[in-house]
């Protein structure tokens, strides 16, 4: 007869998961008393941590009243949920280490095991799994929501053909195409010469095998792409239809620059959204420093420093003498006014006020949150909002799990777009990797929807230096 099956679940994967106890169906899903108890120190924290340990305790709460979770309460899915409480009367084996709490987990799985449960022992904690497999103990990863390192969407493929073929009509040759190759809604194609990687032409997938060719873009600013996955970034930022990107690539691609770019035009010269929000997680990388002095929006002005450096350098790129003015030029003198301070509204103050604008010609960030065109906002105060007509940007989204990226997408209201963005490559949260973490994840999940696209940049374009610590280091 064999052995019942059981789950232990850590609780990092409840954490990370709040409902993971109904992914298990029809097995039995087990929670040790030592994960209850680090649920309830975690559950006053004003983070997703402590968010998540509150959902899953009211998860608990509610099948508490369905029957005995000491005896098991059954699933609606056909599993069932139980809390392990083990004492010394089990006679159960223990383990001659130190009695912190993942040890005592630990003990708990062993004990089940000995009572003649075929035991899997579920944690995201890659020490917790050394562990157990020391101890004899069948473990593995929480693998719901995982992307796999080979089949994650690029967003764009490079077939090379000879260059003559690139002075022709290219049509017919990615019809094709198509007939080999199962394309997704908003995928491109980059077709570059054998020779000649600088000589290429790209197109996308419209959909029913038809193809659009791409162009460099025509921004008011002297700001162009660089590489061909700057310009399907740039394609996908600047289409009004698309309203979701993601911006996949190490440090230095340009993702954060791009994405300020498009949603300053789209803002200041197309003017098709309100404004511009923009957020970020507040995830330290290496130790933190402690807590940040003054109000809100000087916390955030630390944490928001990557904005202010991109914006620095797209104000240094636009304000070059033939782009001089662009933006005041555009403004009625009564709309000018309106912008100055009140008490930069006498005469000769005004005057002298005008002629700094002017020269030089492109608004700050400041000025822009002054004007109410731009906003940084921390990610915390996001949940249960409704926001319509904006252009939201959320920058190093792979510190985000799938359910707080869920949480995110779904505030967008009516004539927004948001564009998530981010280095899978480097993950500052401790429970997420590469294949777990929410742009990962959001970007798979998307794929193929009419209004989604996303573009993994491979070049780094910040500096050499730059360049080359990616590649050695």
């Amino acid at each position: 007869m064999p052995k019942p099956k059981m789950y232990i679940l850590d609780t990092n994967i409840l954490i990370h998961d709040p409902e993971a106890f109904f992914e298990f169906s029809p097995e039995i899903v087990a929670i040790p008393t030592m994960v209850l108890e680090e649920l309830d120190h975690f559950k006053t924290e004003n983070s997703q941590r402590g968010r998540n340990a509150r959902e899953t305790i009211r998860h608990l709460d509610i099948l508490r009243q369905k029957g005995s979770l000491n005896a098991g309460v059954k699933l609606d899915t056909g599993g069932t949920v139980q809390i392990l409480f083990t004492q010394s009367a089990d006679n159960c084996p223990t383990i001659d280490w130190p009695a912190t709490p993942d040890n005592k987990i630990l003990e708990t799985a062993l004990c089940m095991q000995k009572k003649g449960y075929d035991v899997t022992f579920i944690t995201k904690d890659i020490n917790m799994r050394v562990k157990a497999d020391v101890l004899n103990l069948t473990t593995e990863d929480y693998l719901k929501d995982v992307v796999s390192h080979d089949e994650f969407y690029k967003g764009w493929m490079t077939v090379q053909v000879p260059a003559v073929q690139l002075k022709k009509d290219m049509q017919s040759f990615l019809s094709d195409l198509s007939k080999d190759y199962k394309f997704t809604l908003n995928e491109y194609v980059l077709a570059e010469s054998q020779h000649n990687p600088y000589n290429y032409r790209l197109f996308r997938y419209v959909g029913t095998k038809n193809f659009k060719e791409i162009f460099v873009p025509d921004l008011k600013w002297n700001i162009k792409p660089r590489n061909p996955q700057q310009l399907i970034a740039l394609d996908l930022l600047l289409d009004d239809s698309i309203k979701l990107v993601s911006l996949l690539g190490p440090a230095g691609t340009g993702k954060t620059f791009l994405a300020l770019v498009a949603g300053l035009h789209k803002i200041i010269v197309e003017q098709v959204y309100n404004k511009m929000l923009i957020s970020r997680p507040v995830v330290p990388l290496g130790p933190d420093i402690g807590y940040l002095p003054g109000d809100i929006q000087e916390k955030l002005h630390s944490w928001m420093q990557p904005i202010y450096d991109n914006m620095d350098f797209i104000v240094h790129t636009a304000n070059s003498k033939q782009n001089s003015s662009i933006y005041y030029e555009e403004q009625s003198q009564e709309e000018q006014e309106k912008n100055w301070n009140k008490k930069d509204r006498k005469r000769d103050k005004y005057k002298e006020k005008r002629q700094e604008k002017v020269r030089h010609g492109f608004p700050s960030l400041d000025e822009l949150s002054r004007q109410g065109k731009m906003s940084l906002e921390a990610i915390t105060y996001m949940r249960g909002r409704s926001i319509p007509y904006q252009y939201i940007f959320i920058d190093e989204v792979q510190n985000l799990t799938p359910h707080e990226v869920k949480t995110i997408i779904s505030r967008v209201g009516d004539g927004s777009k948001i564009v998530l963005a981010g280095d899978p490559y480097q993950i500052d949260s401790p429970y997420l990797d590469f294949t777990s973490n929410g742009l990962m994840v959001a970007s798979q999940r998307f794929k193929n929807n009419a209004i989604f696209g996303t573009a993994f940049l491979t070049v780094s374009e910040r500096s050499e230096l730059s360049k080359l610590a990616g590649e050695l280091l």
